[in-house]
């Protein structure tokens, strides 16, 4: 159980491999602009056709032969780092493993580090956790364009801006005692909410944070609703005029009169908080405004609008608490002031250009993305707001339960709040995957990277240009891991080192100091279409895999006894690049594989749950200002016509295939091609634990930035037993 720090065991063949890839990267990253100067995206084009002088494409006509002059030129020096650097890949470690290092406070509380979870004892009742997958389509840039993409190292960092804002945001649970009503609407909550804004793209940040690259954005934003009168009113006794503000005075008892000792906002001798929409400074110990978890029902003493002896039920129009609703709000703690700590190896020239943003939610992390050769322009109208963390704030998504579905679903705007593992695919490109770690490094303390082959080692009948693609971030330690490549890849995908990575992470310690494990497993399967038996092999290798990593990571060391590992979870993450309702994909839709995996998703073979939602956008509208951005892709997707206009749907045989889906008249069934899947088992779990899913949920964070919708579930895991 040994896991890979460095890609090379020694440091001759580090400087080897260093030297090597500083010859071939002049040729490469020529070669790449060359290419991508003779591919536009759909964003180019528009750009080029509203240029009246075409200075456009006078540029890339003057660029082409430039690059290509340049290109012959660097050519011998790639061709002799090349012959240093392929013979190299044979003795490479397949991943990397970094760490960031969690800061003395937080070692000394036993935390594992920034967005990290302490590992302690095993509580009975059990424990949830939260999976999230996404294809990010990280390619090299002129690779990237055939999937109407570019700017693939801006892109990665703001996939991994969004991700880690999404995941870092407070968790909401809000329960209303109602019997007709299991789902809350944005209506019904906004008259619950303090603090908000008129955006529903609110965000936690911490206050004041410390990079190696310079000081955080600290830019606060007013709140432009108050909490207590309707928006627009003037009166308000919370927010007085700006010529009033350093008044002292309660706003909810009488002018003139002493502060009453018994004020629920202000209590004599507490401190003021500046969390709180009342209070100013400091905190009030029993402020009902800023309380944690707080339970607003009928009859609460502590309502500053109408106490217990002028009103003994609570008023329907009370803006303060509503009858029957229970608010609940958790958020990771602030990111402690620290600078940031990774092992692992960066190659020549990626350092420049790569910039790690801020430890902060970056203000424009949910904006529009549309890159260019030129530049990309990120403009701030889906942003993330500086507002304090004991604020309420809306949710991304409306939670549904179908009929007789046991647990909610959702299409969100955001990344699960508390992520606890990240599986991505299509993470290609070296440098991307660099400037991606770094992000992610931020919430996750635990990532495996640059996973993969180069070269012909191992499985690699034909020479692997580009690695798996694959990336694992995890919250939680990670024990063991294994990678393995698919030896059966075909066409253009058999340049890349496709396979599956297997990691085995420790979620906890049971009071008889065993310890409680988790199996992720992160795949991305072949691609091309009409290639179904060569992914079902792929399916049966997945599966042998596993078995044979569970099995081989769960052997004690020789001469020592150790008790046995407990099972808490098995899951499966990735693109299978197949859908379950497609005719062509019927083979897969009956594989061995969902016999012992169970699609939450799924219905049966050709069958998917009614809510169920396609995962493959069309590439043809990824720049159109209706999906431009998180919340705009949001309500497209919950609209059924919007799906049948931007989400890939099964080729039928009166169009062809390549064809754009856009504008069709042909009648399309289901919601579009779930090619990234979620999966897991219980066949390994102890007796008496159960798993139950809380929720599941179709992420649209990442719009602009790839042609893939996530996928993200959080899974209960019960052990039986009742809290002492």
């Amino acid at each position: 159980m040994v896991l890979h720090i460095t890609p090379y065991s020694s440091a001759c063949l580090h400087f080897l491999d260093g030297l090597s890839w500083s010859l071939v990267f002049p040729c490469y990253w020529l070669l790449d602009r060359l290419l991508a100067s003779c591919v536009a995206t759909s964003l180019e084009k528009r750009q080029r056709s509203q240029d009246p002088c075409s200075f456009l494409t006078l540029c890339v006509l003057i660029a082409a032969p430039l690059y290509l002059l340049l290109v012959l030129a660097s050519l011998p020096f790639a061709l002799l780092g090349f012959i240093i650097w392929a013979p190299l890949q044979a003795i490479r470690q397949p991943y990397l493993y970094t760490y960031c290092r969690p800061d003395k406070s937080q070692a000394e509380q036993g935390q594992a580090g920034p967005g990290g979870v302490g590992v302690g004892e095993w509580r009975p009742q059990g424990r949830s956790f939260c999976f999230s997958s996404a294809n990010v389509c990280l390619l090299p840039d002129s690779l990237a364009r055939f999937n109407n993409l570019s700017d693939t190292h801006r892109r990665a960092c703001e996939v991994g801006k969004r991700i880690r804002n999404g995941a870092s945001r407070p968790q909401i649970k809000i329960y209303i005692d109602s019997p007709t009503n299991t789902s809350i609407s944005a209506a019904s909550f906004s008259s619950l909410a303090t603090g908000f804004r008129r955006t529903s793209s609110l965000d936690h940040r911490p206050d004041q944070t410390h990079t190696t690259n310079g000081p955080a954005d600290t830019e606060t934003e007013v709140l432009t609703e108050c909490p207590i009168h309707p928006s627009g009113a003037t009166n308000c006794p919370v927010h007085p005029t700006v010529g009033d503000q350093g008044s002292s005075e309660c706003p909810l008892h009488s002018d003139g009169a002493d502060t009453p000792a018994d004020c629920p906002l202000h209590t004599a001798g507490a401190n003021n908080s500046s969390d709180c929409p009342v209070h100013i400074s400091g905190e009030a110990p029993d402020c009902p405004m800023h309380s944690t978890g707080p339970q607003i029902g009928s009859g609460h003493h502590d309502c500053p609008m109408h106490g217990e002896g002028t009103q003994p039920k609570p008023s329907s129009d009370c803006p303060l608490h509503t009858s029957g609703v229970q608010i609940s709000i958790s958020a990771p703690e602030p990111d402690p002031q620290e600078e940031e700590a990774e092992t692992g190896n960066h190659r020549p020239g990626e350092q420049a250009g790569g910039d790690t943003g801020s430890m902060t939610a970056s203000r424009e992390s949910l904006a529009r993305y549309h890159g260019g050769d030129g530049g990309g322009v990120i403009s701030s109208n889906n942003t993330l707001s500086h507002v304090p963390r004991t604020s309420i704030f809306k949710r991304p998504g409306r939670k549904r339960r179908h009929g007789d579905e046991t647990f909610d679903h959702e299409i969100s705007a955001f990344f699960p709040a508390n992520l606890d593992f990240l599986a991505l695919q299509e993470v290609f490109d070296h440098g991307s995957t660099t400037r991606l770690r770094r992000q992610l490094h931020r919430y996750f303390p635990y990532v495996l990277s640059d996973v993969g082959r180069y070269g012909w080692k191992g499985c690699c009948s034909r020479f692997k240009f580009l690695n798996s693609g694959l990336m694992l971030a995890s919250r939680y330690p990670i024990l063991d891991a294994r990678y393995e490549c698919y030896p059966n890849g075909k066409g253009e995908d058999a340049l890349a080192a496709k396979g599956a990575l297997f990691a085995k992470v420790h979620v906890g310690t049971s009071h008889q100091e065993q310890r409680v494990v988790g199996y992720l497993t992160c795949t991305h399967l072949h691609a091309i279409e009409g290639d179904a038996s060569v992914r079902c092999e792929q399916l049966d290798l997945l599966l042998q895999w596993g078995a044979e990593f569970r099995q081989s990571s769960s052997q004690s060391p020789e001469g020592e006894k150790v008790l046995e590992d407990l099972v808490a979870f098995d899951v499966i993450l990735g693109d299978l690049n197949f859908d379950n309702c497609s005719s062509e994909d019927k083979l897969e839709q009956q594989h061995a594989l969902f016999t012992q995996y169970k699609d939450p998703c799924r219905l049966g073979p050709g069958e998917d749950k009614p809510w169920a939602l396609g995962t493959l956008l069309d590439t043809s509208g990824l720049y159109d200002d209706e999906v431009s951005s998180p919340e705009s892709l949001q309500k497209v997707m919950e609209n059924e016509e919007g799906r049948k206009e931007y989400l890939v749907f099964p080729p039928s045989k009166s169009q062809c295939p390549a064809s754009s889906q856009k504008g069709r008249k042909i009648p399309l069934k289901g919601n579009g091609r779930r090619i990234d899947y979620i999966l897991y088992s219980d066949e390994s779990l102890q007796q008496d634990w159960k798993l139950d899913i809380e929720e599941f949920s179709f992420v649209t964070q990442l719009a602009g930035l790839t042609d893939h919708l996530s996928v993200a579930m959080r899974l209960a895991v019960s052990t039986g037993e009742e809290e002492p």
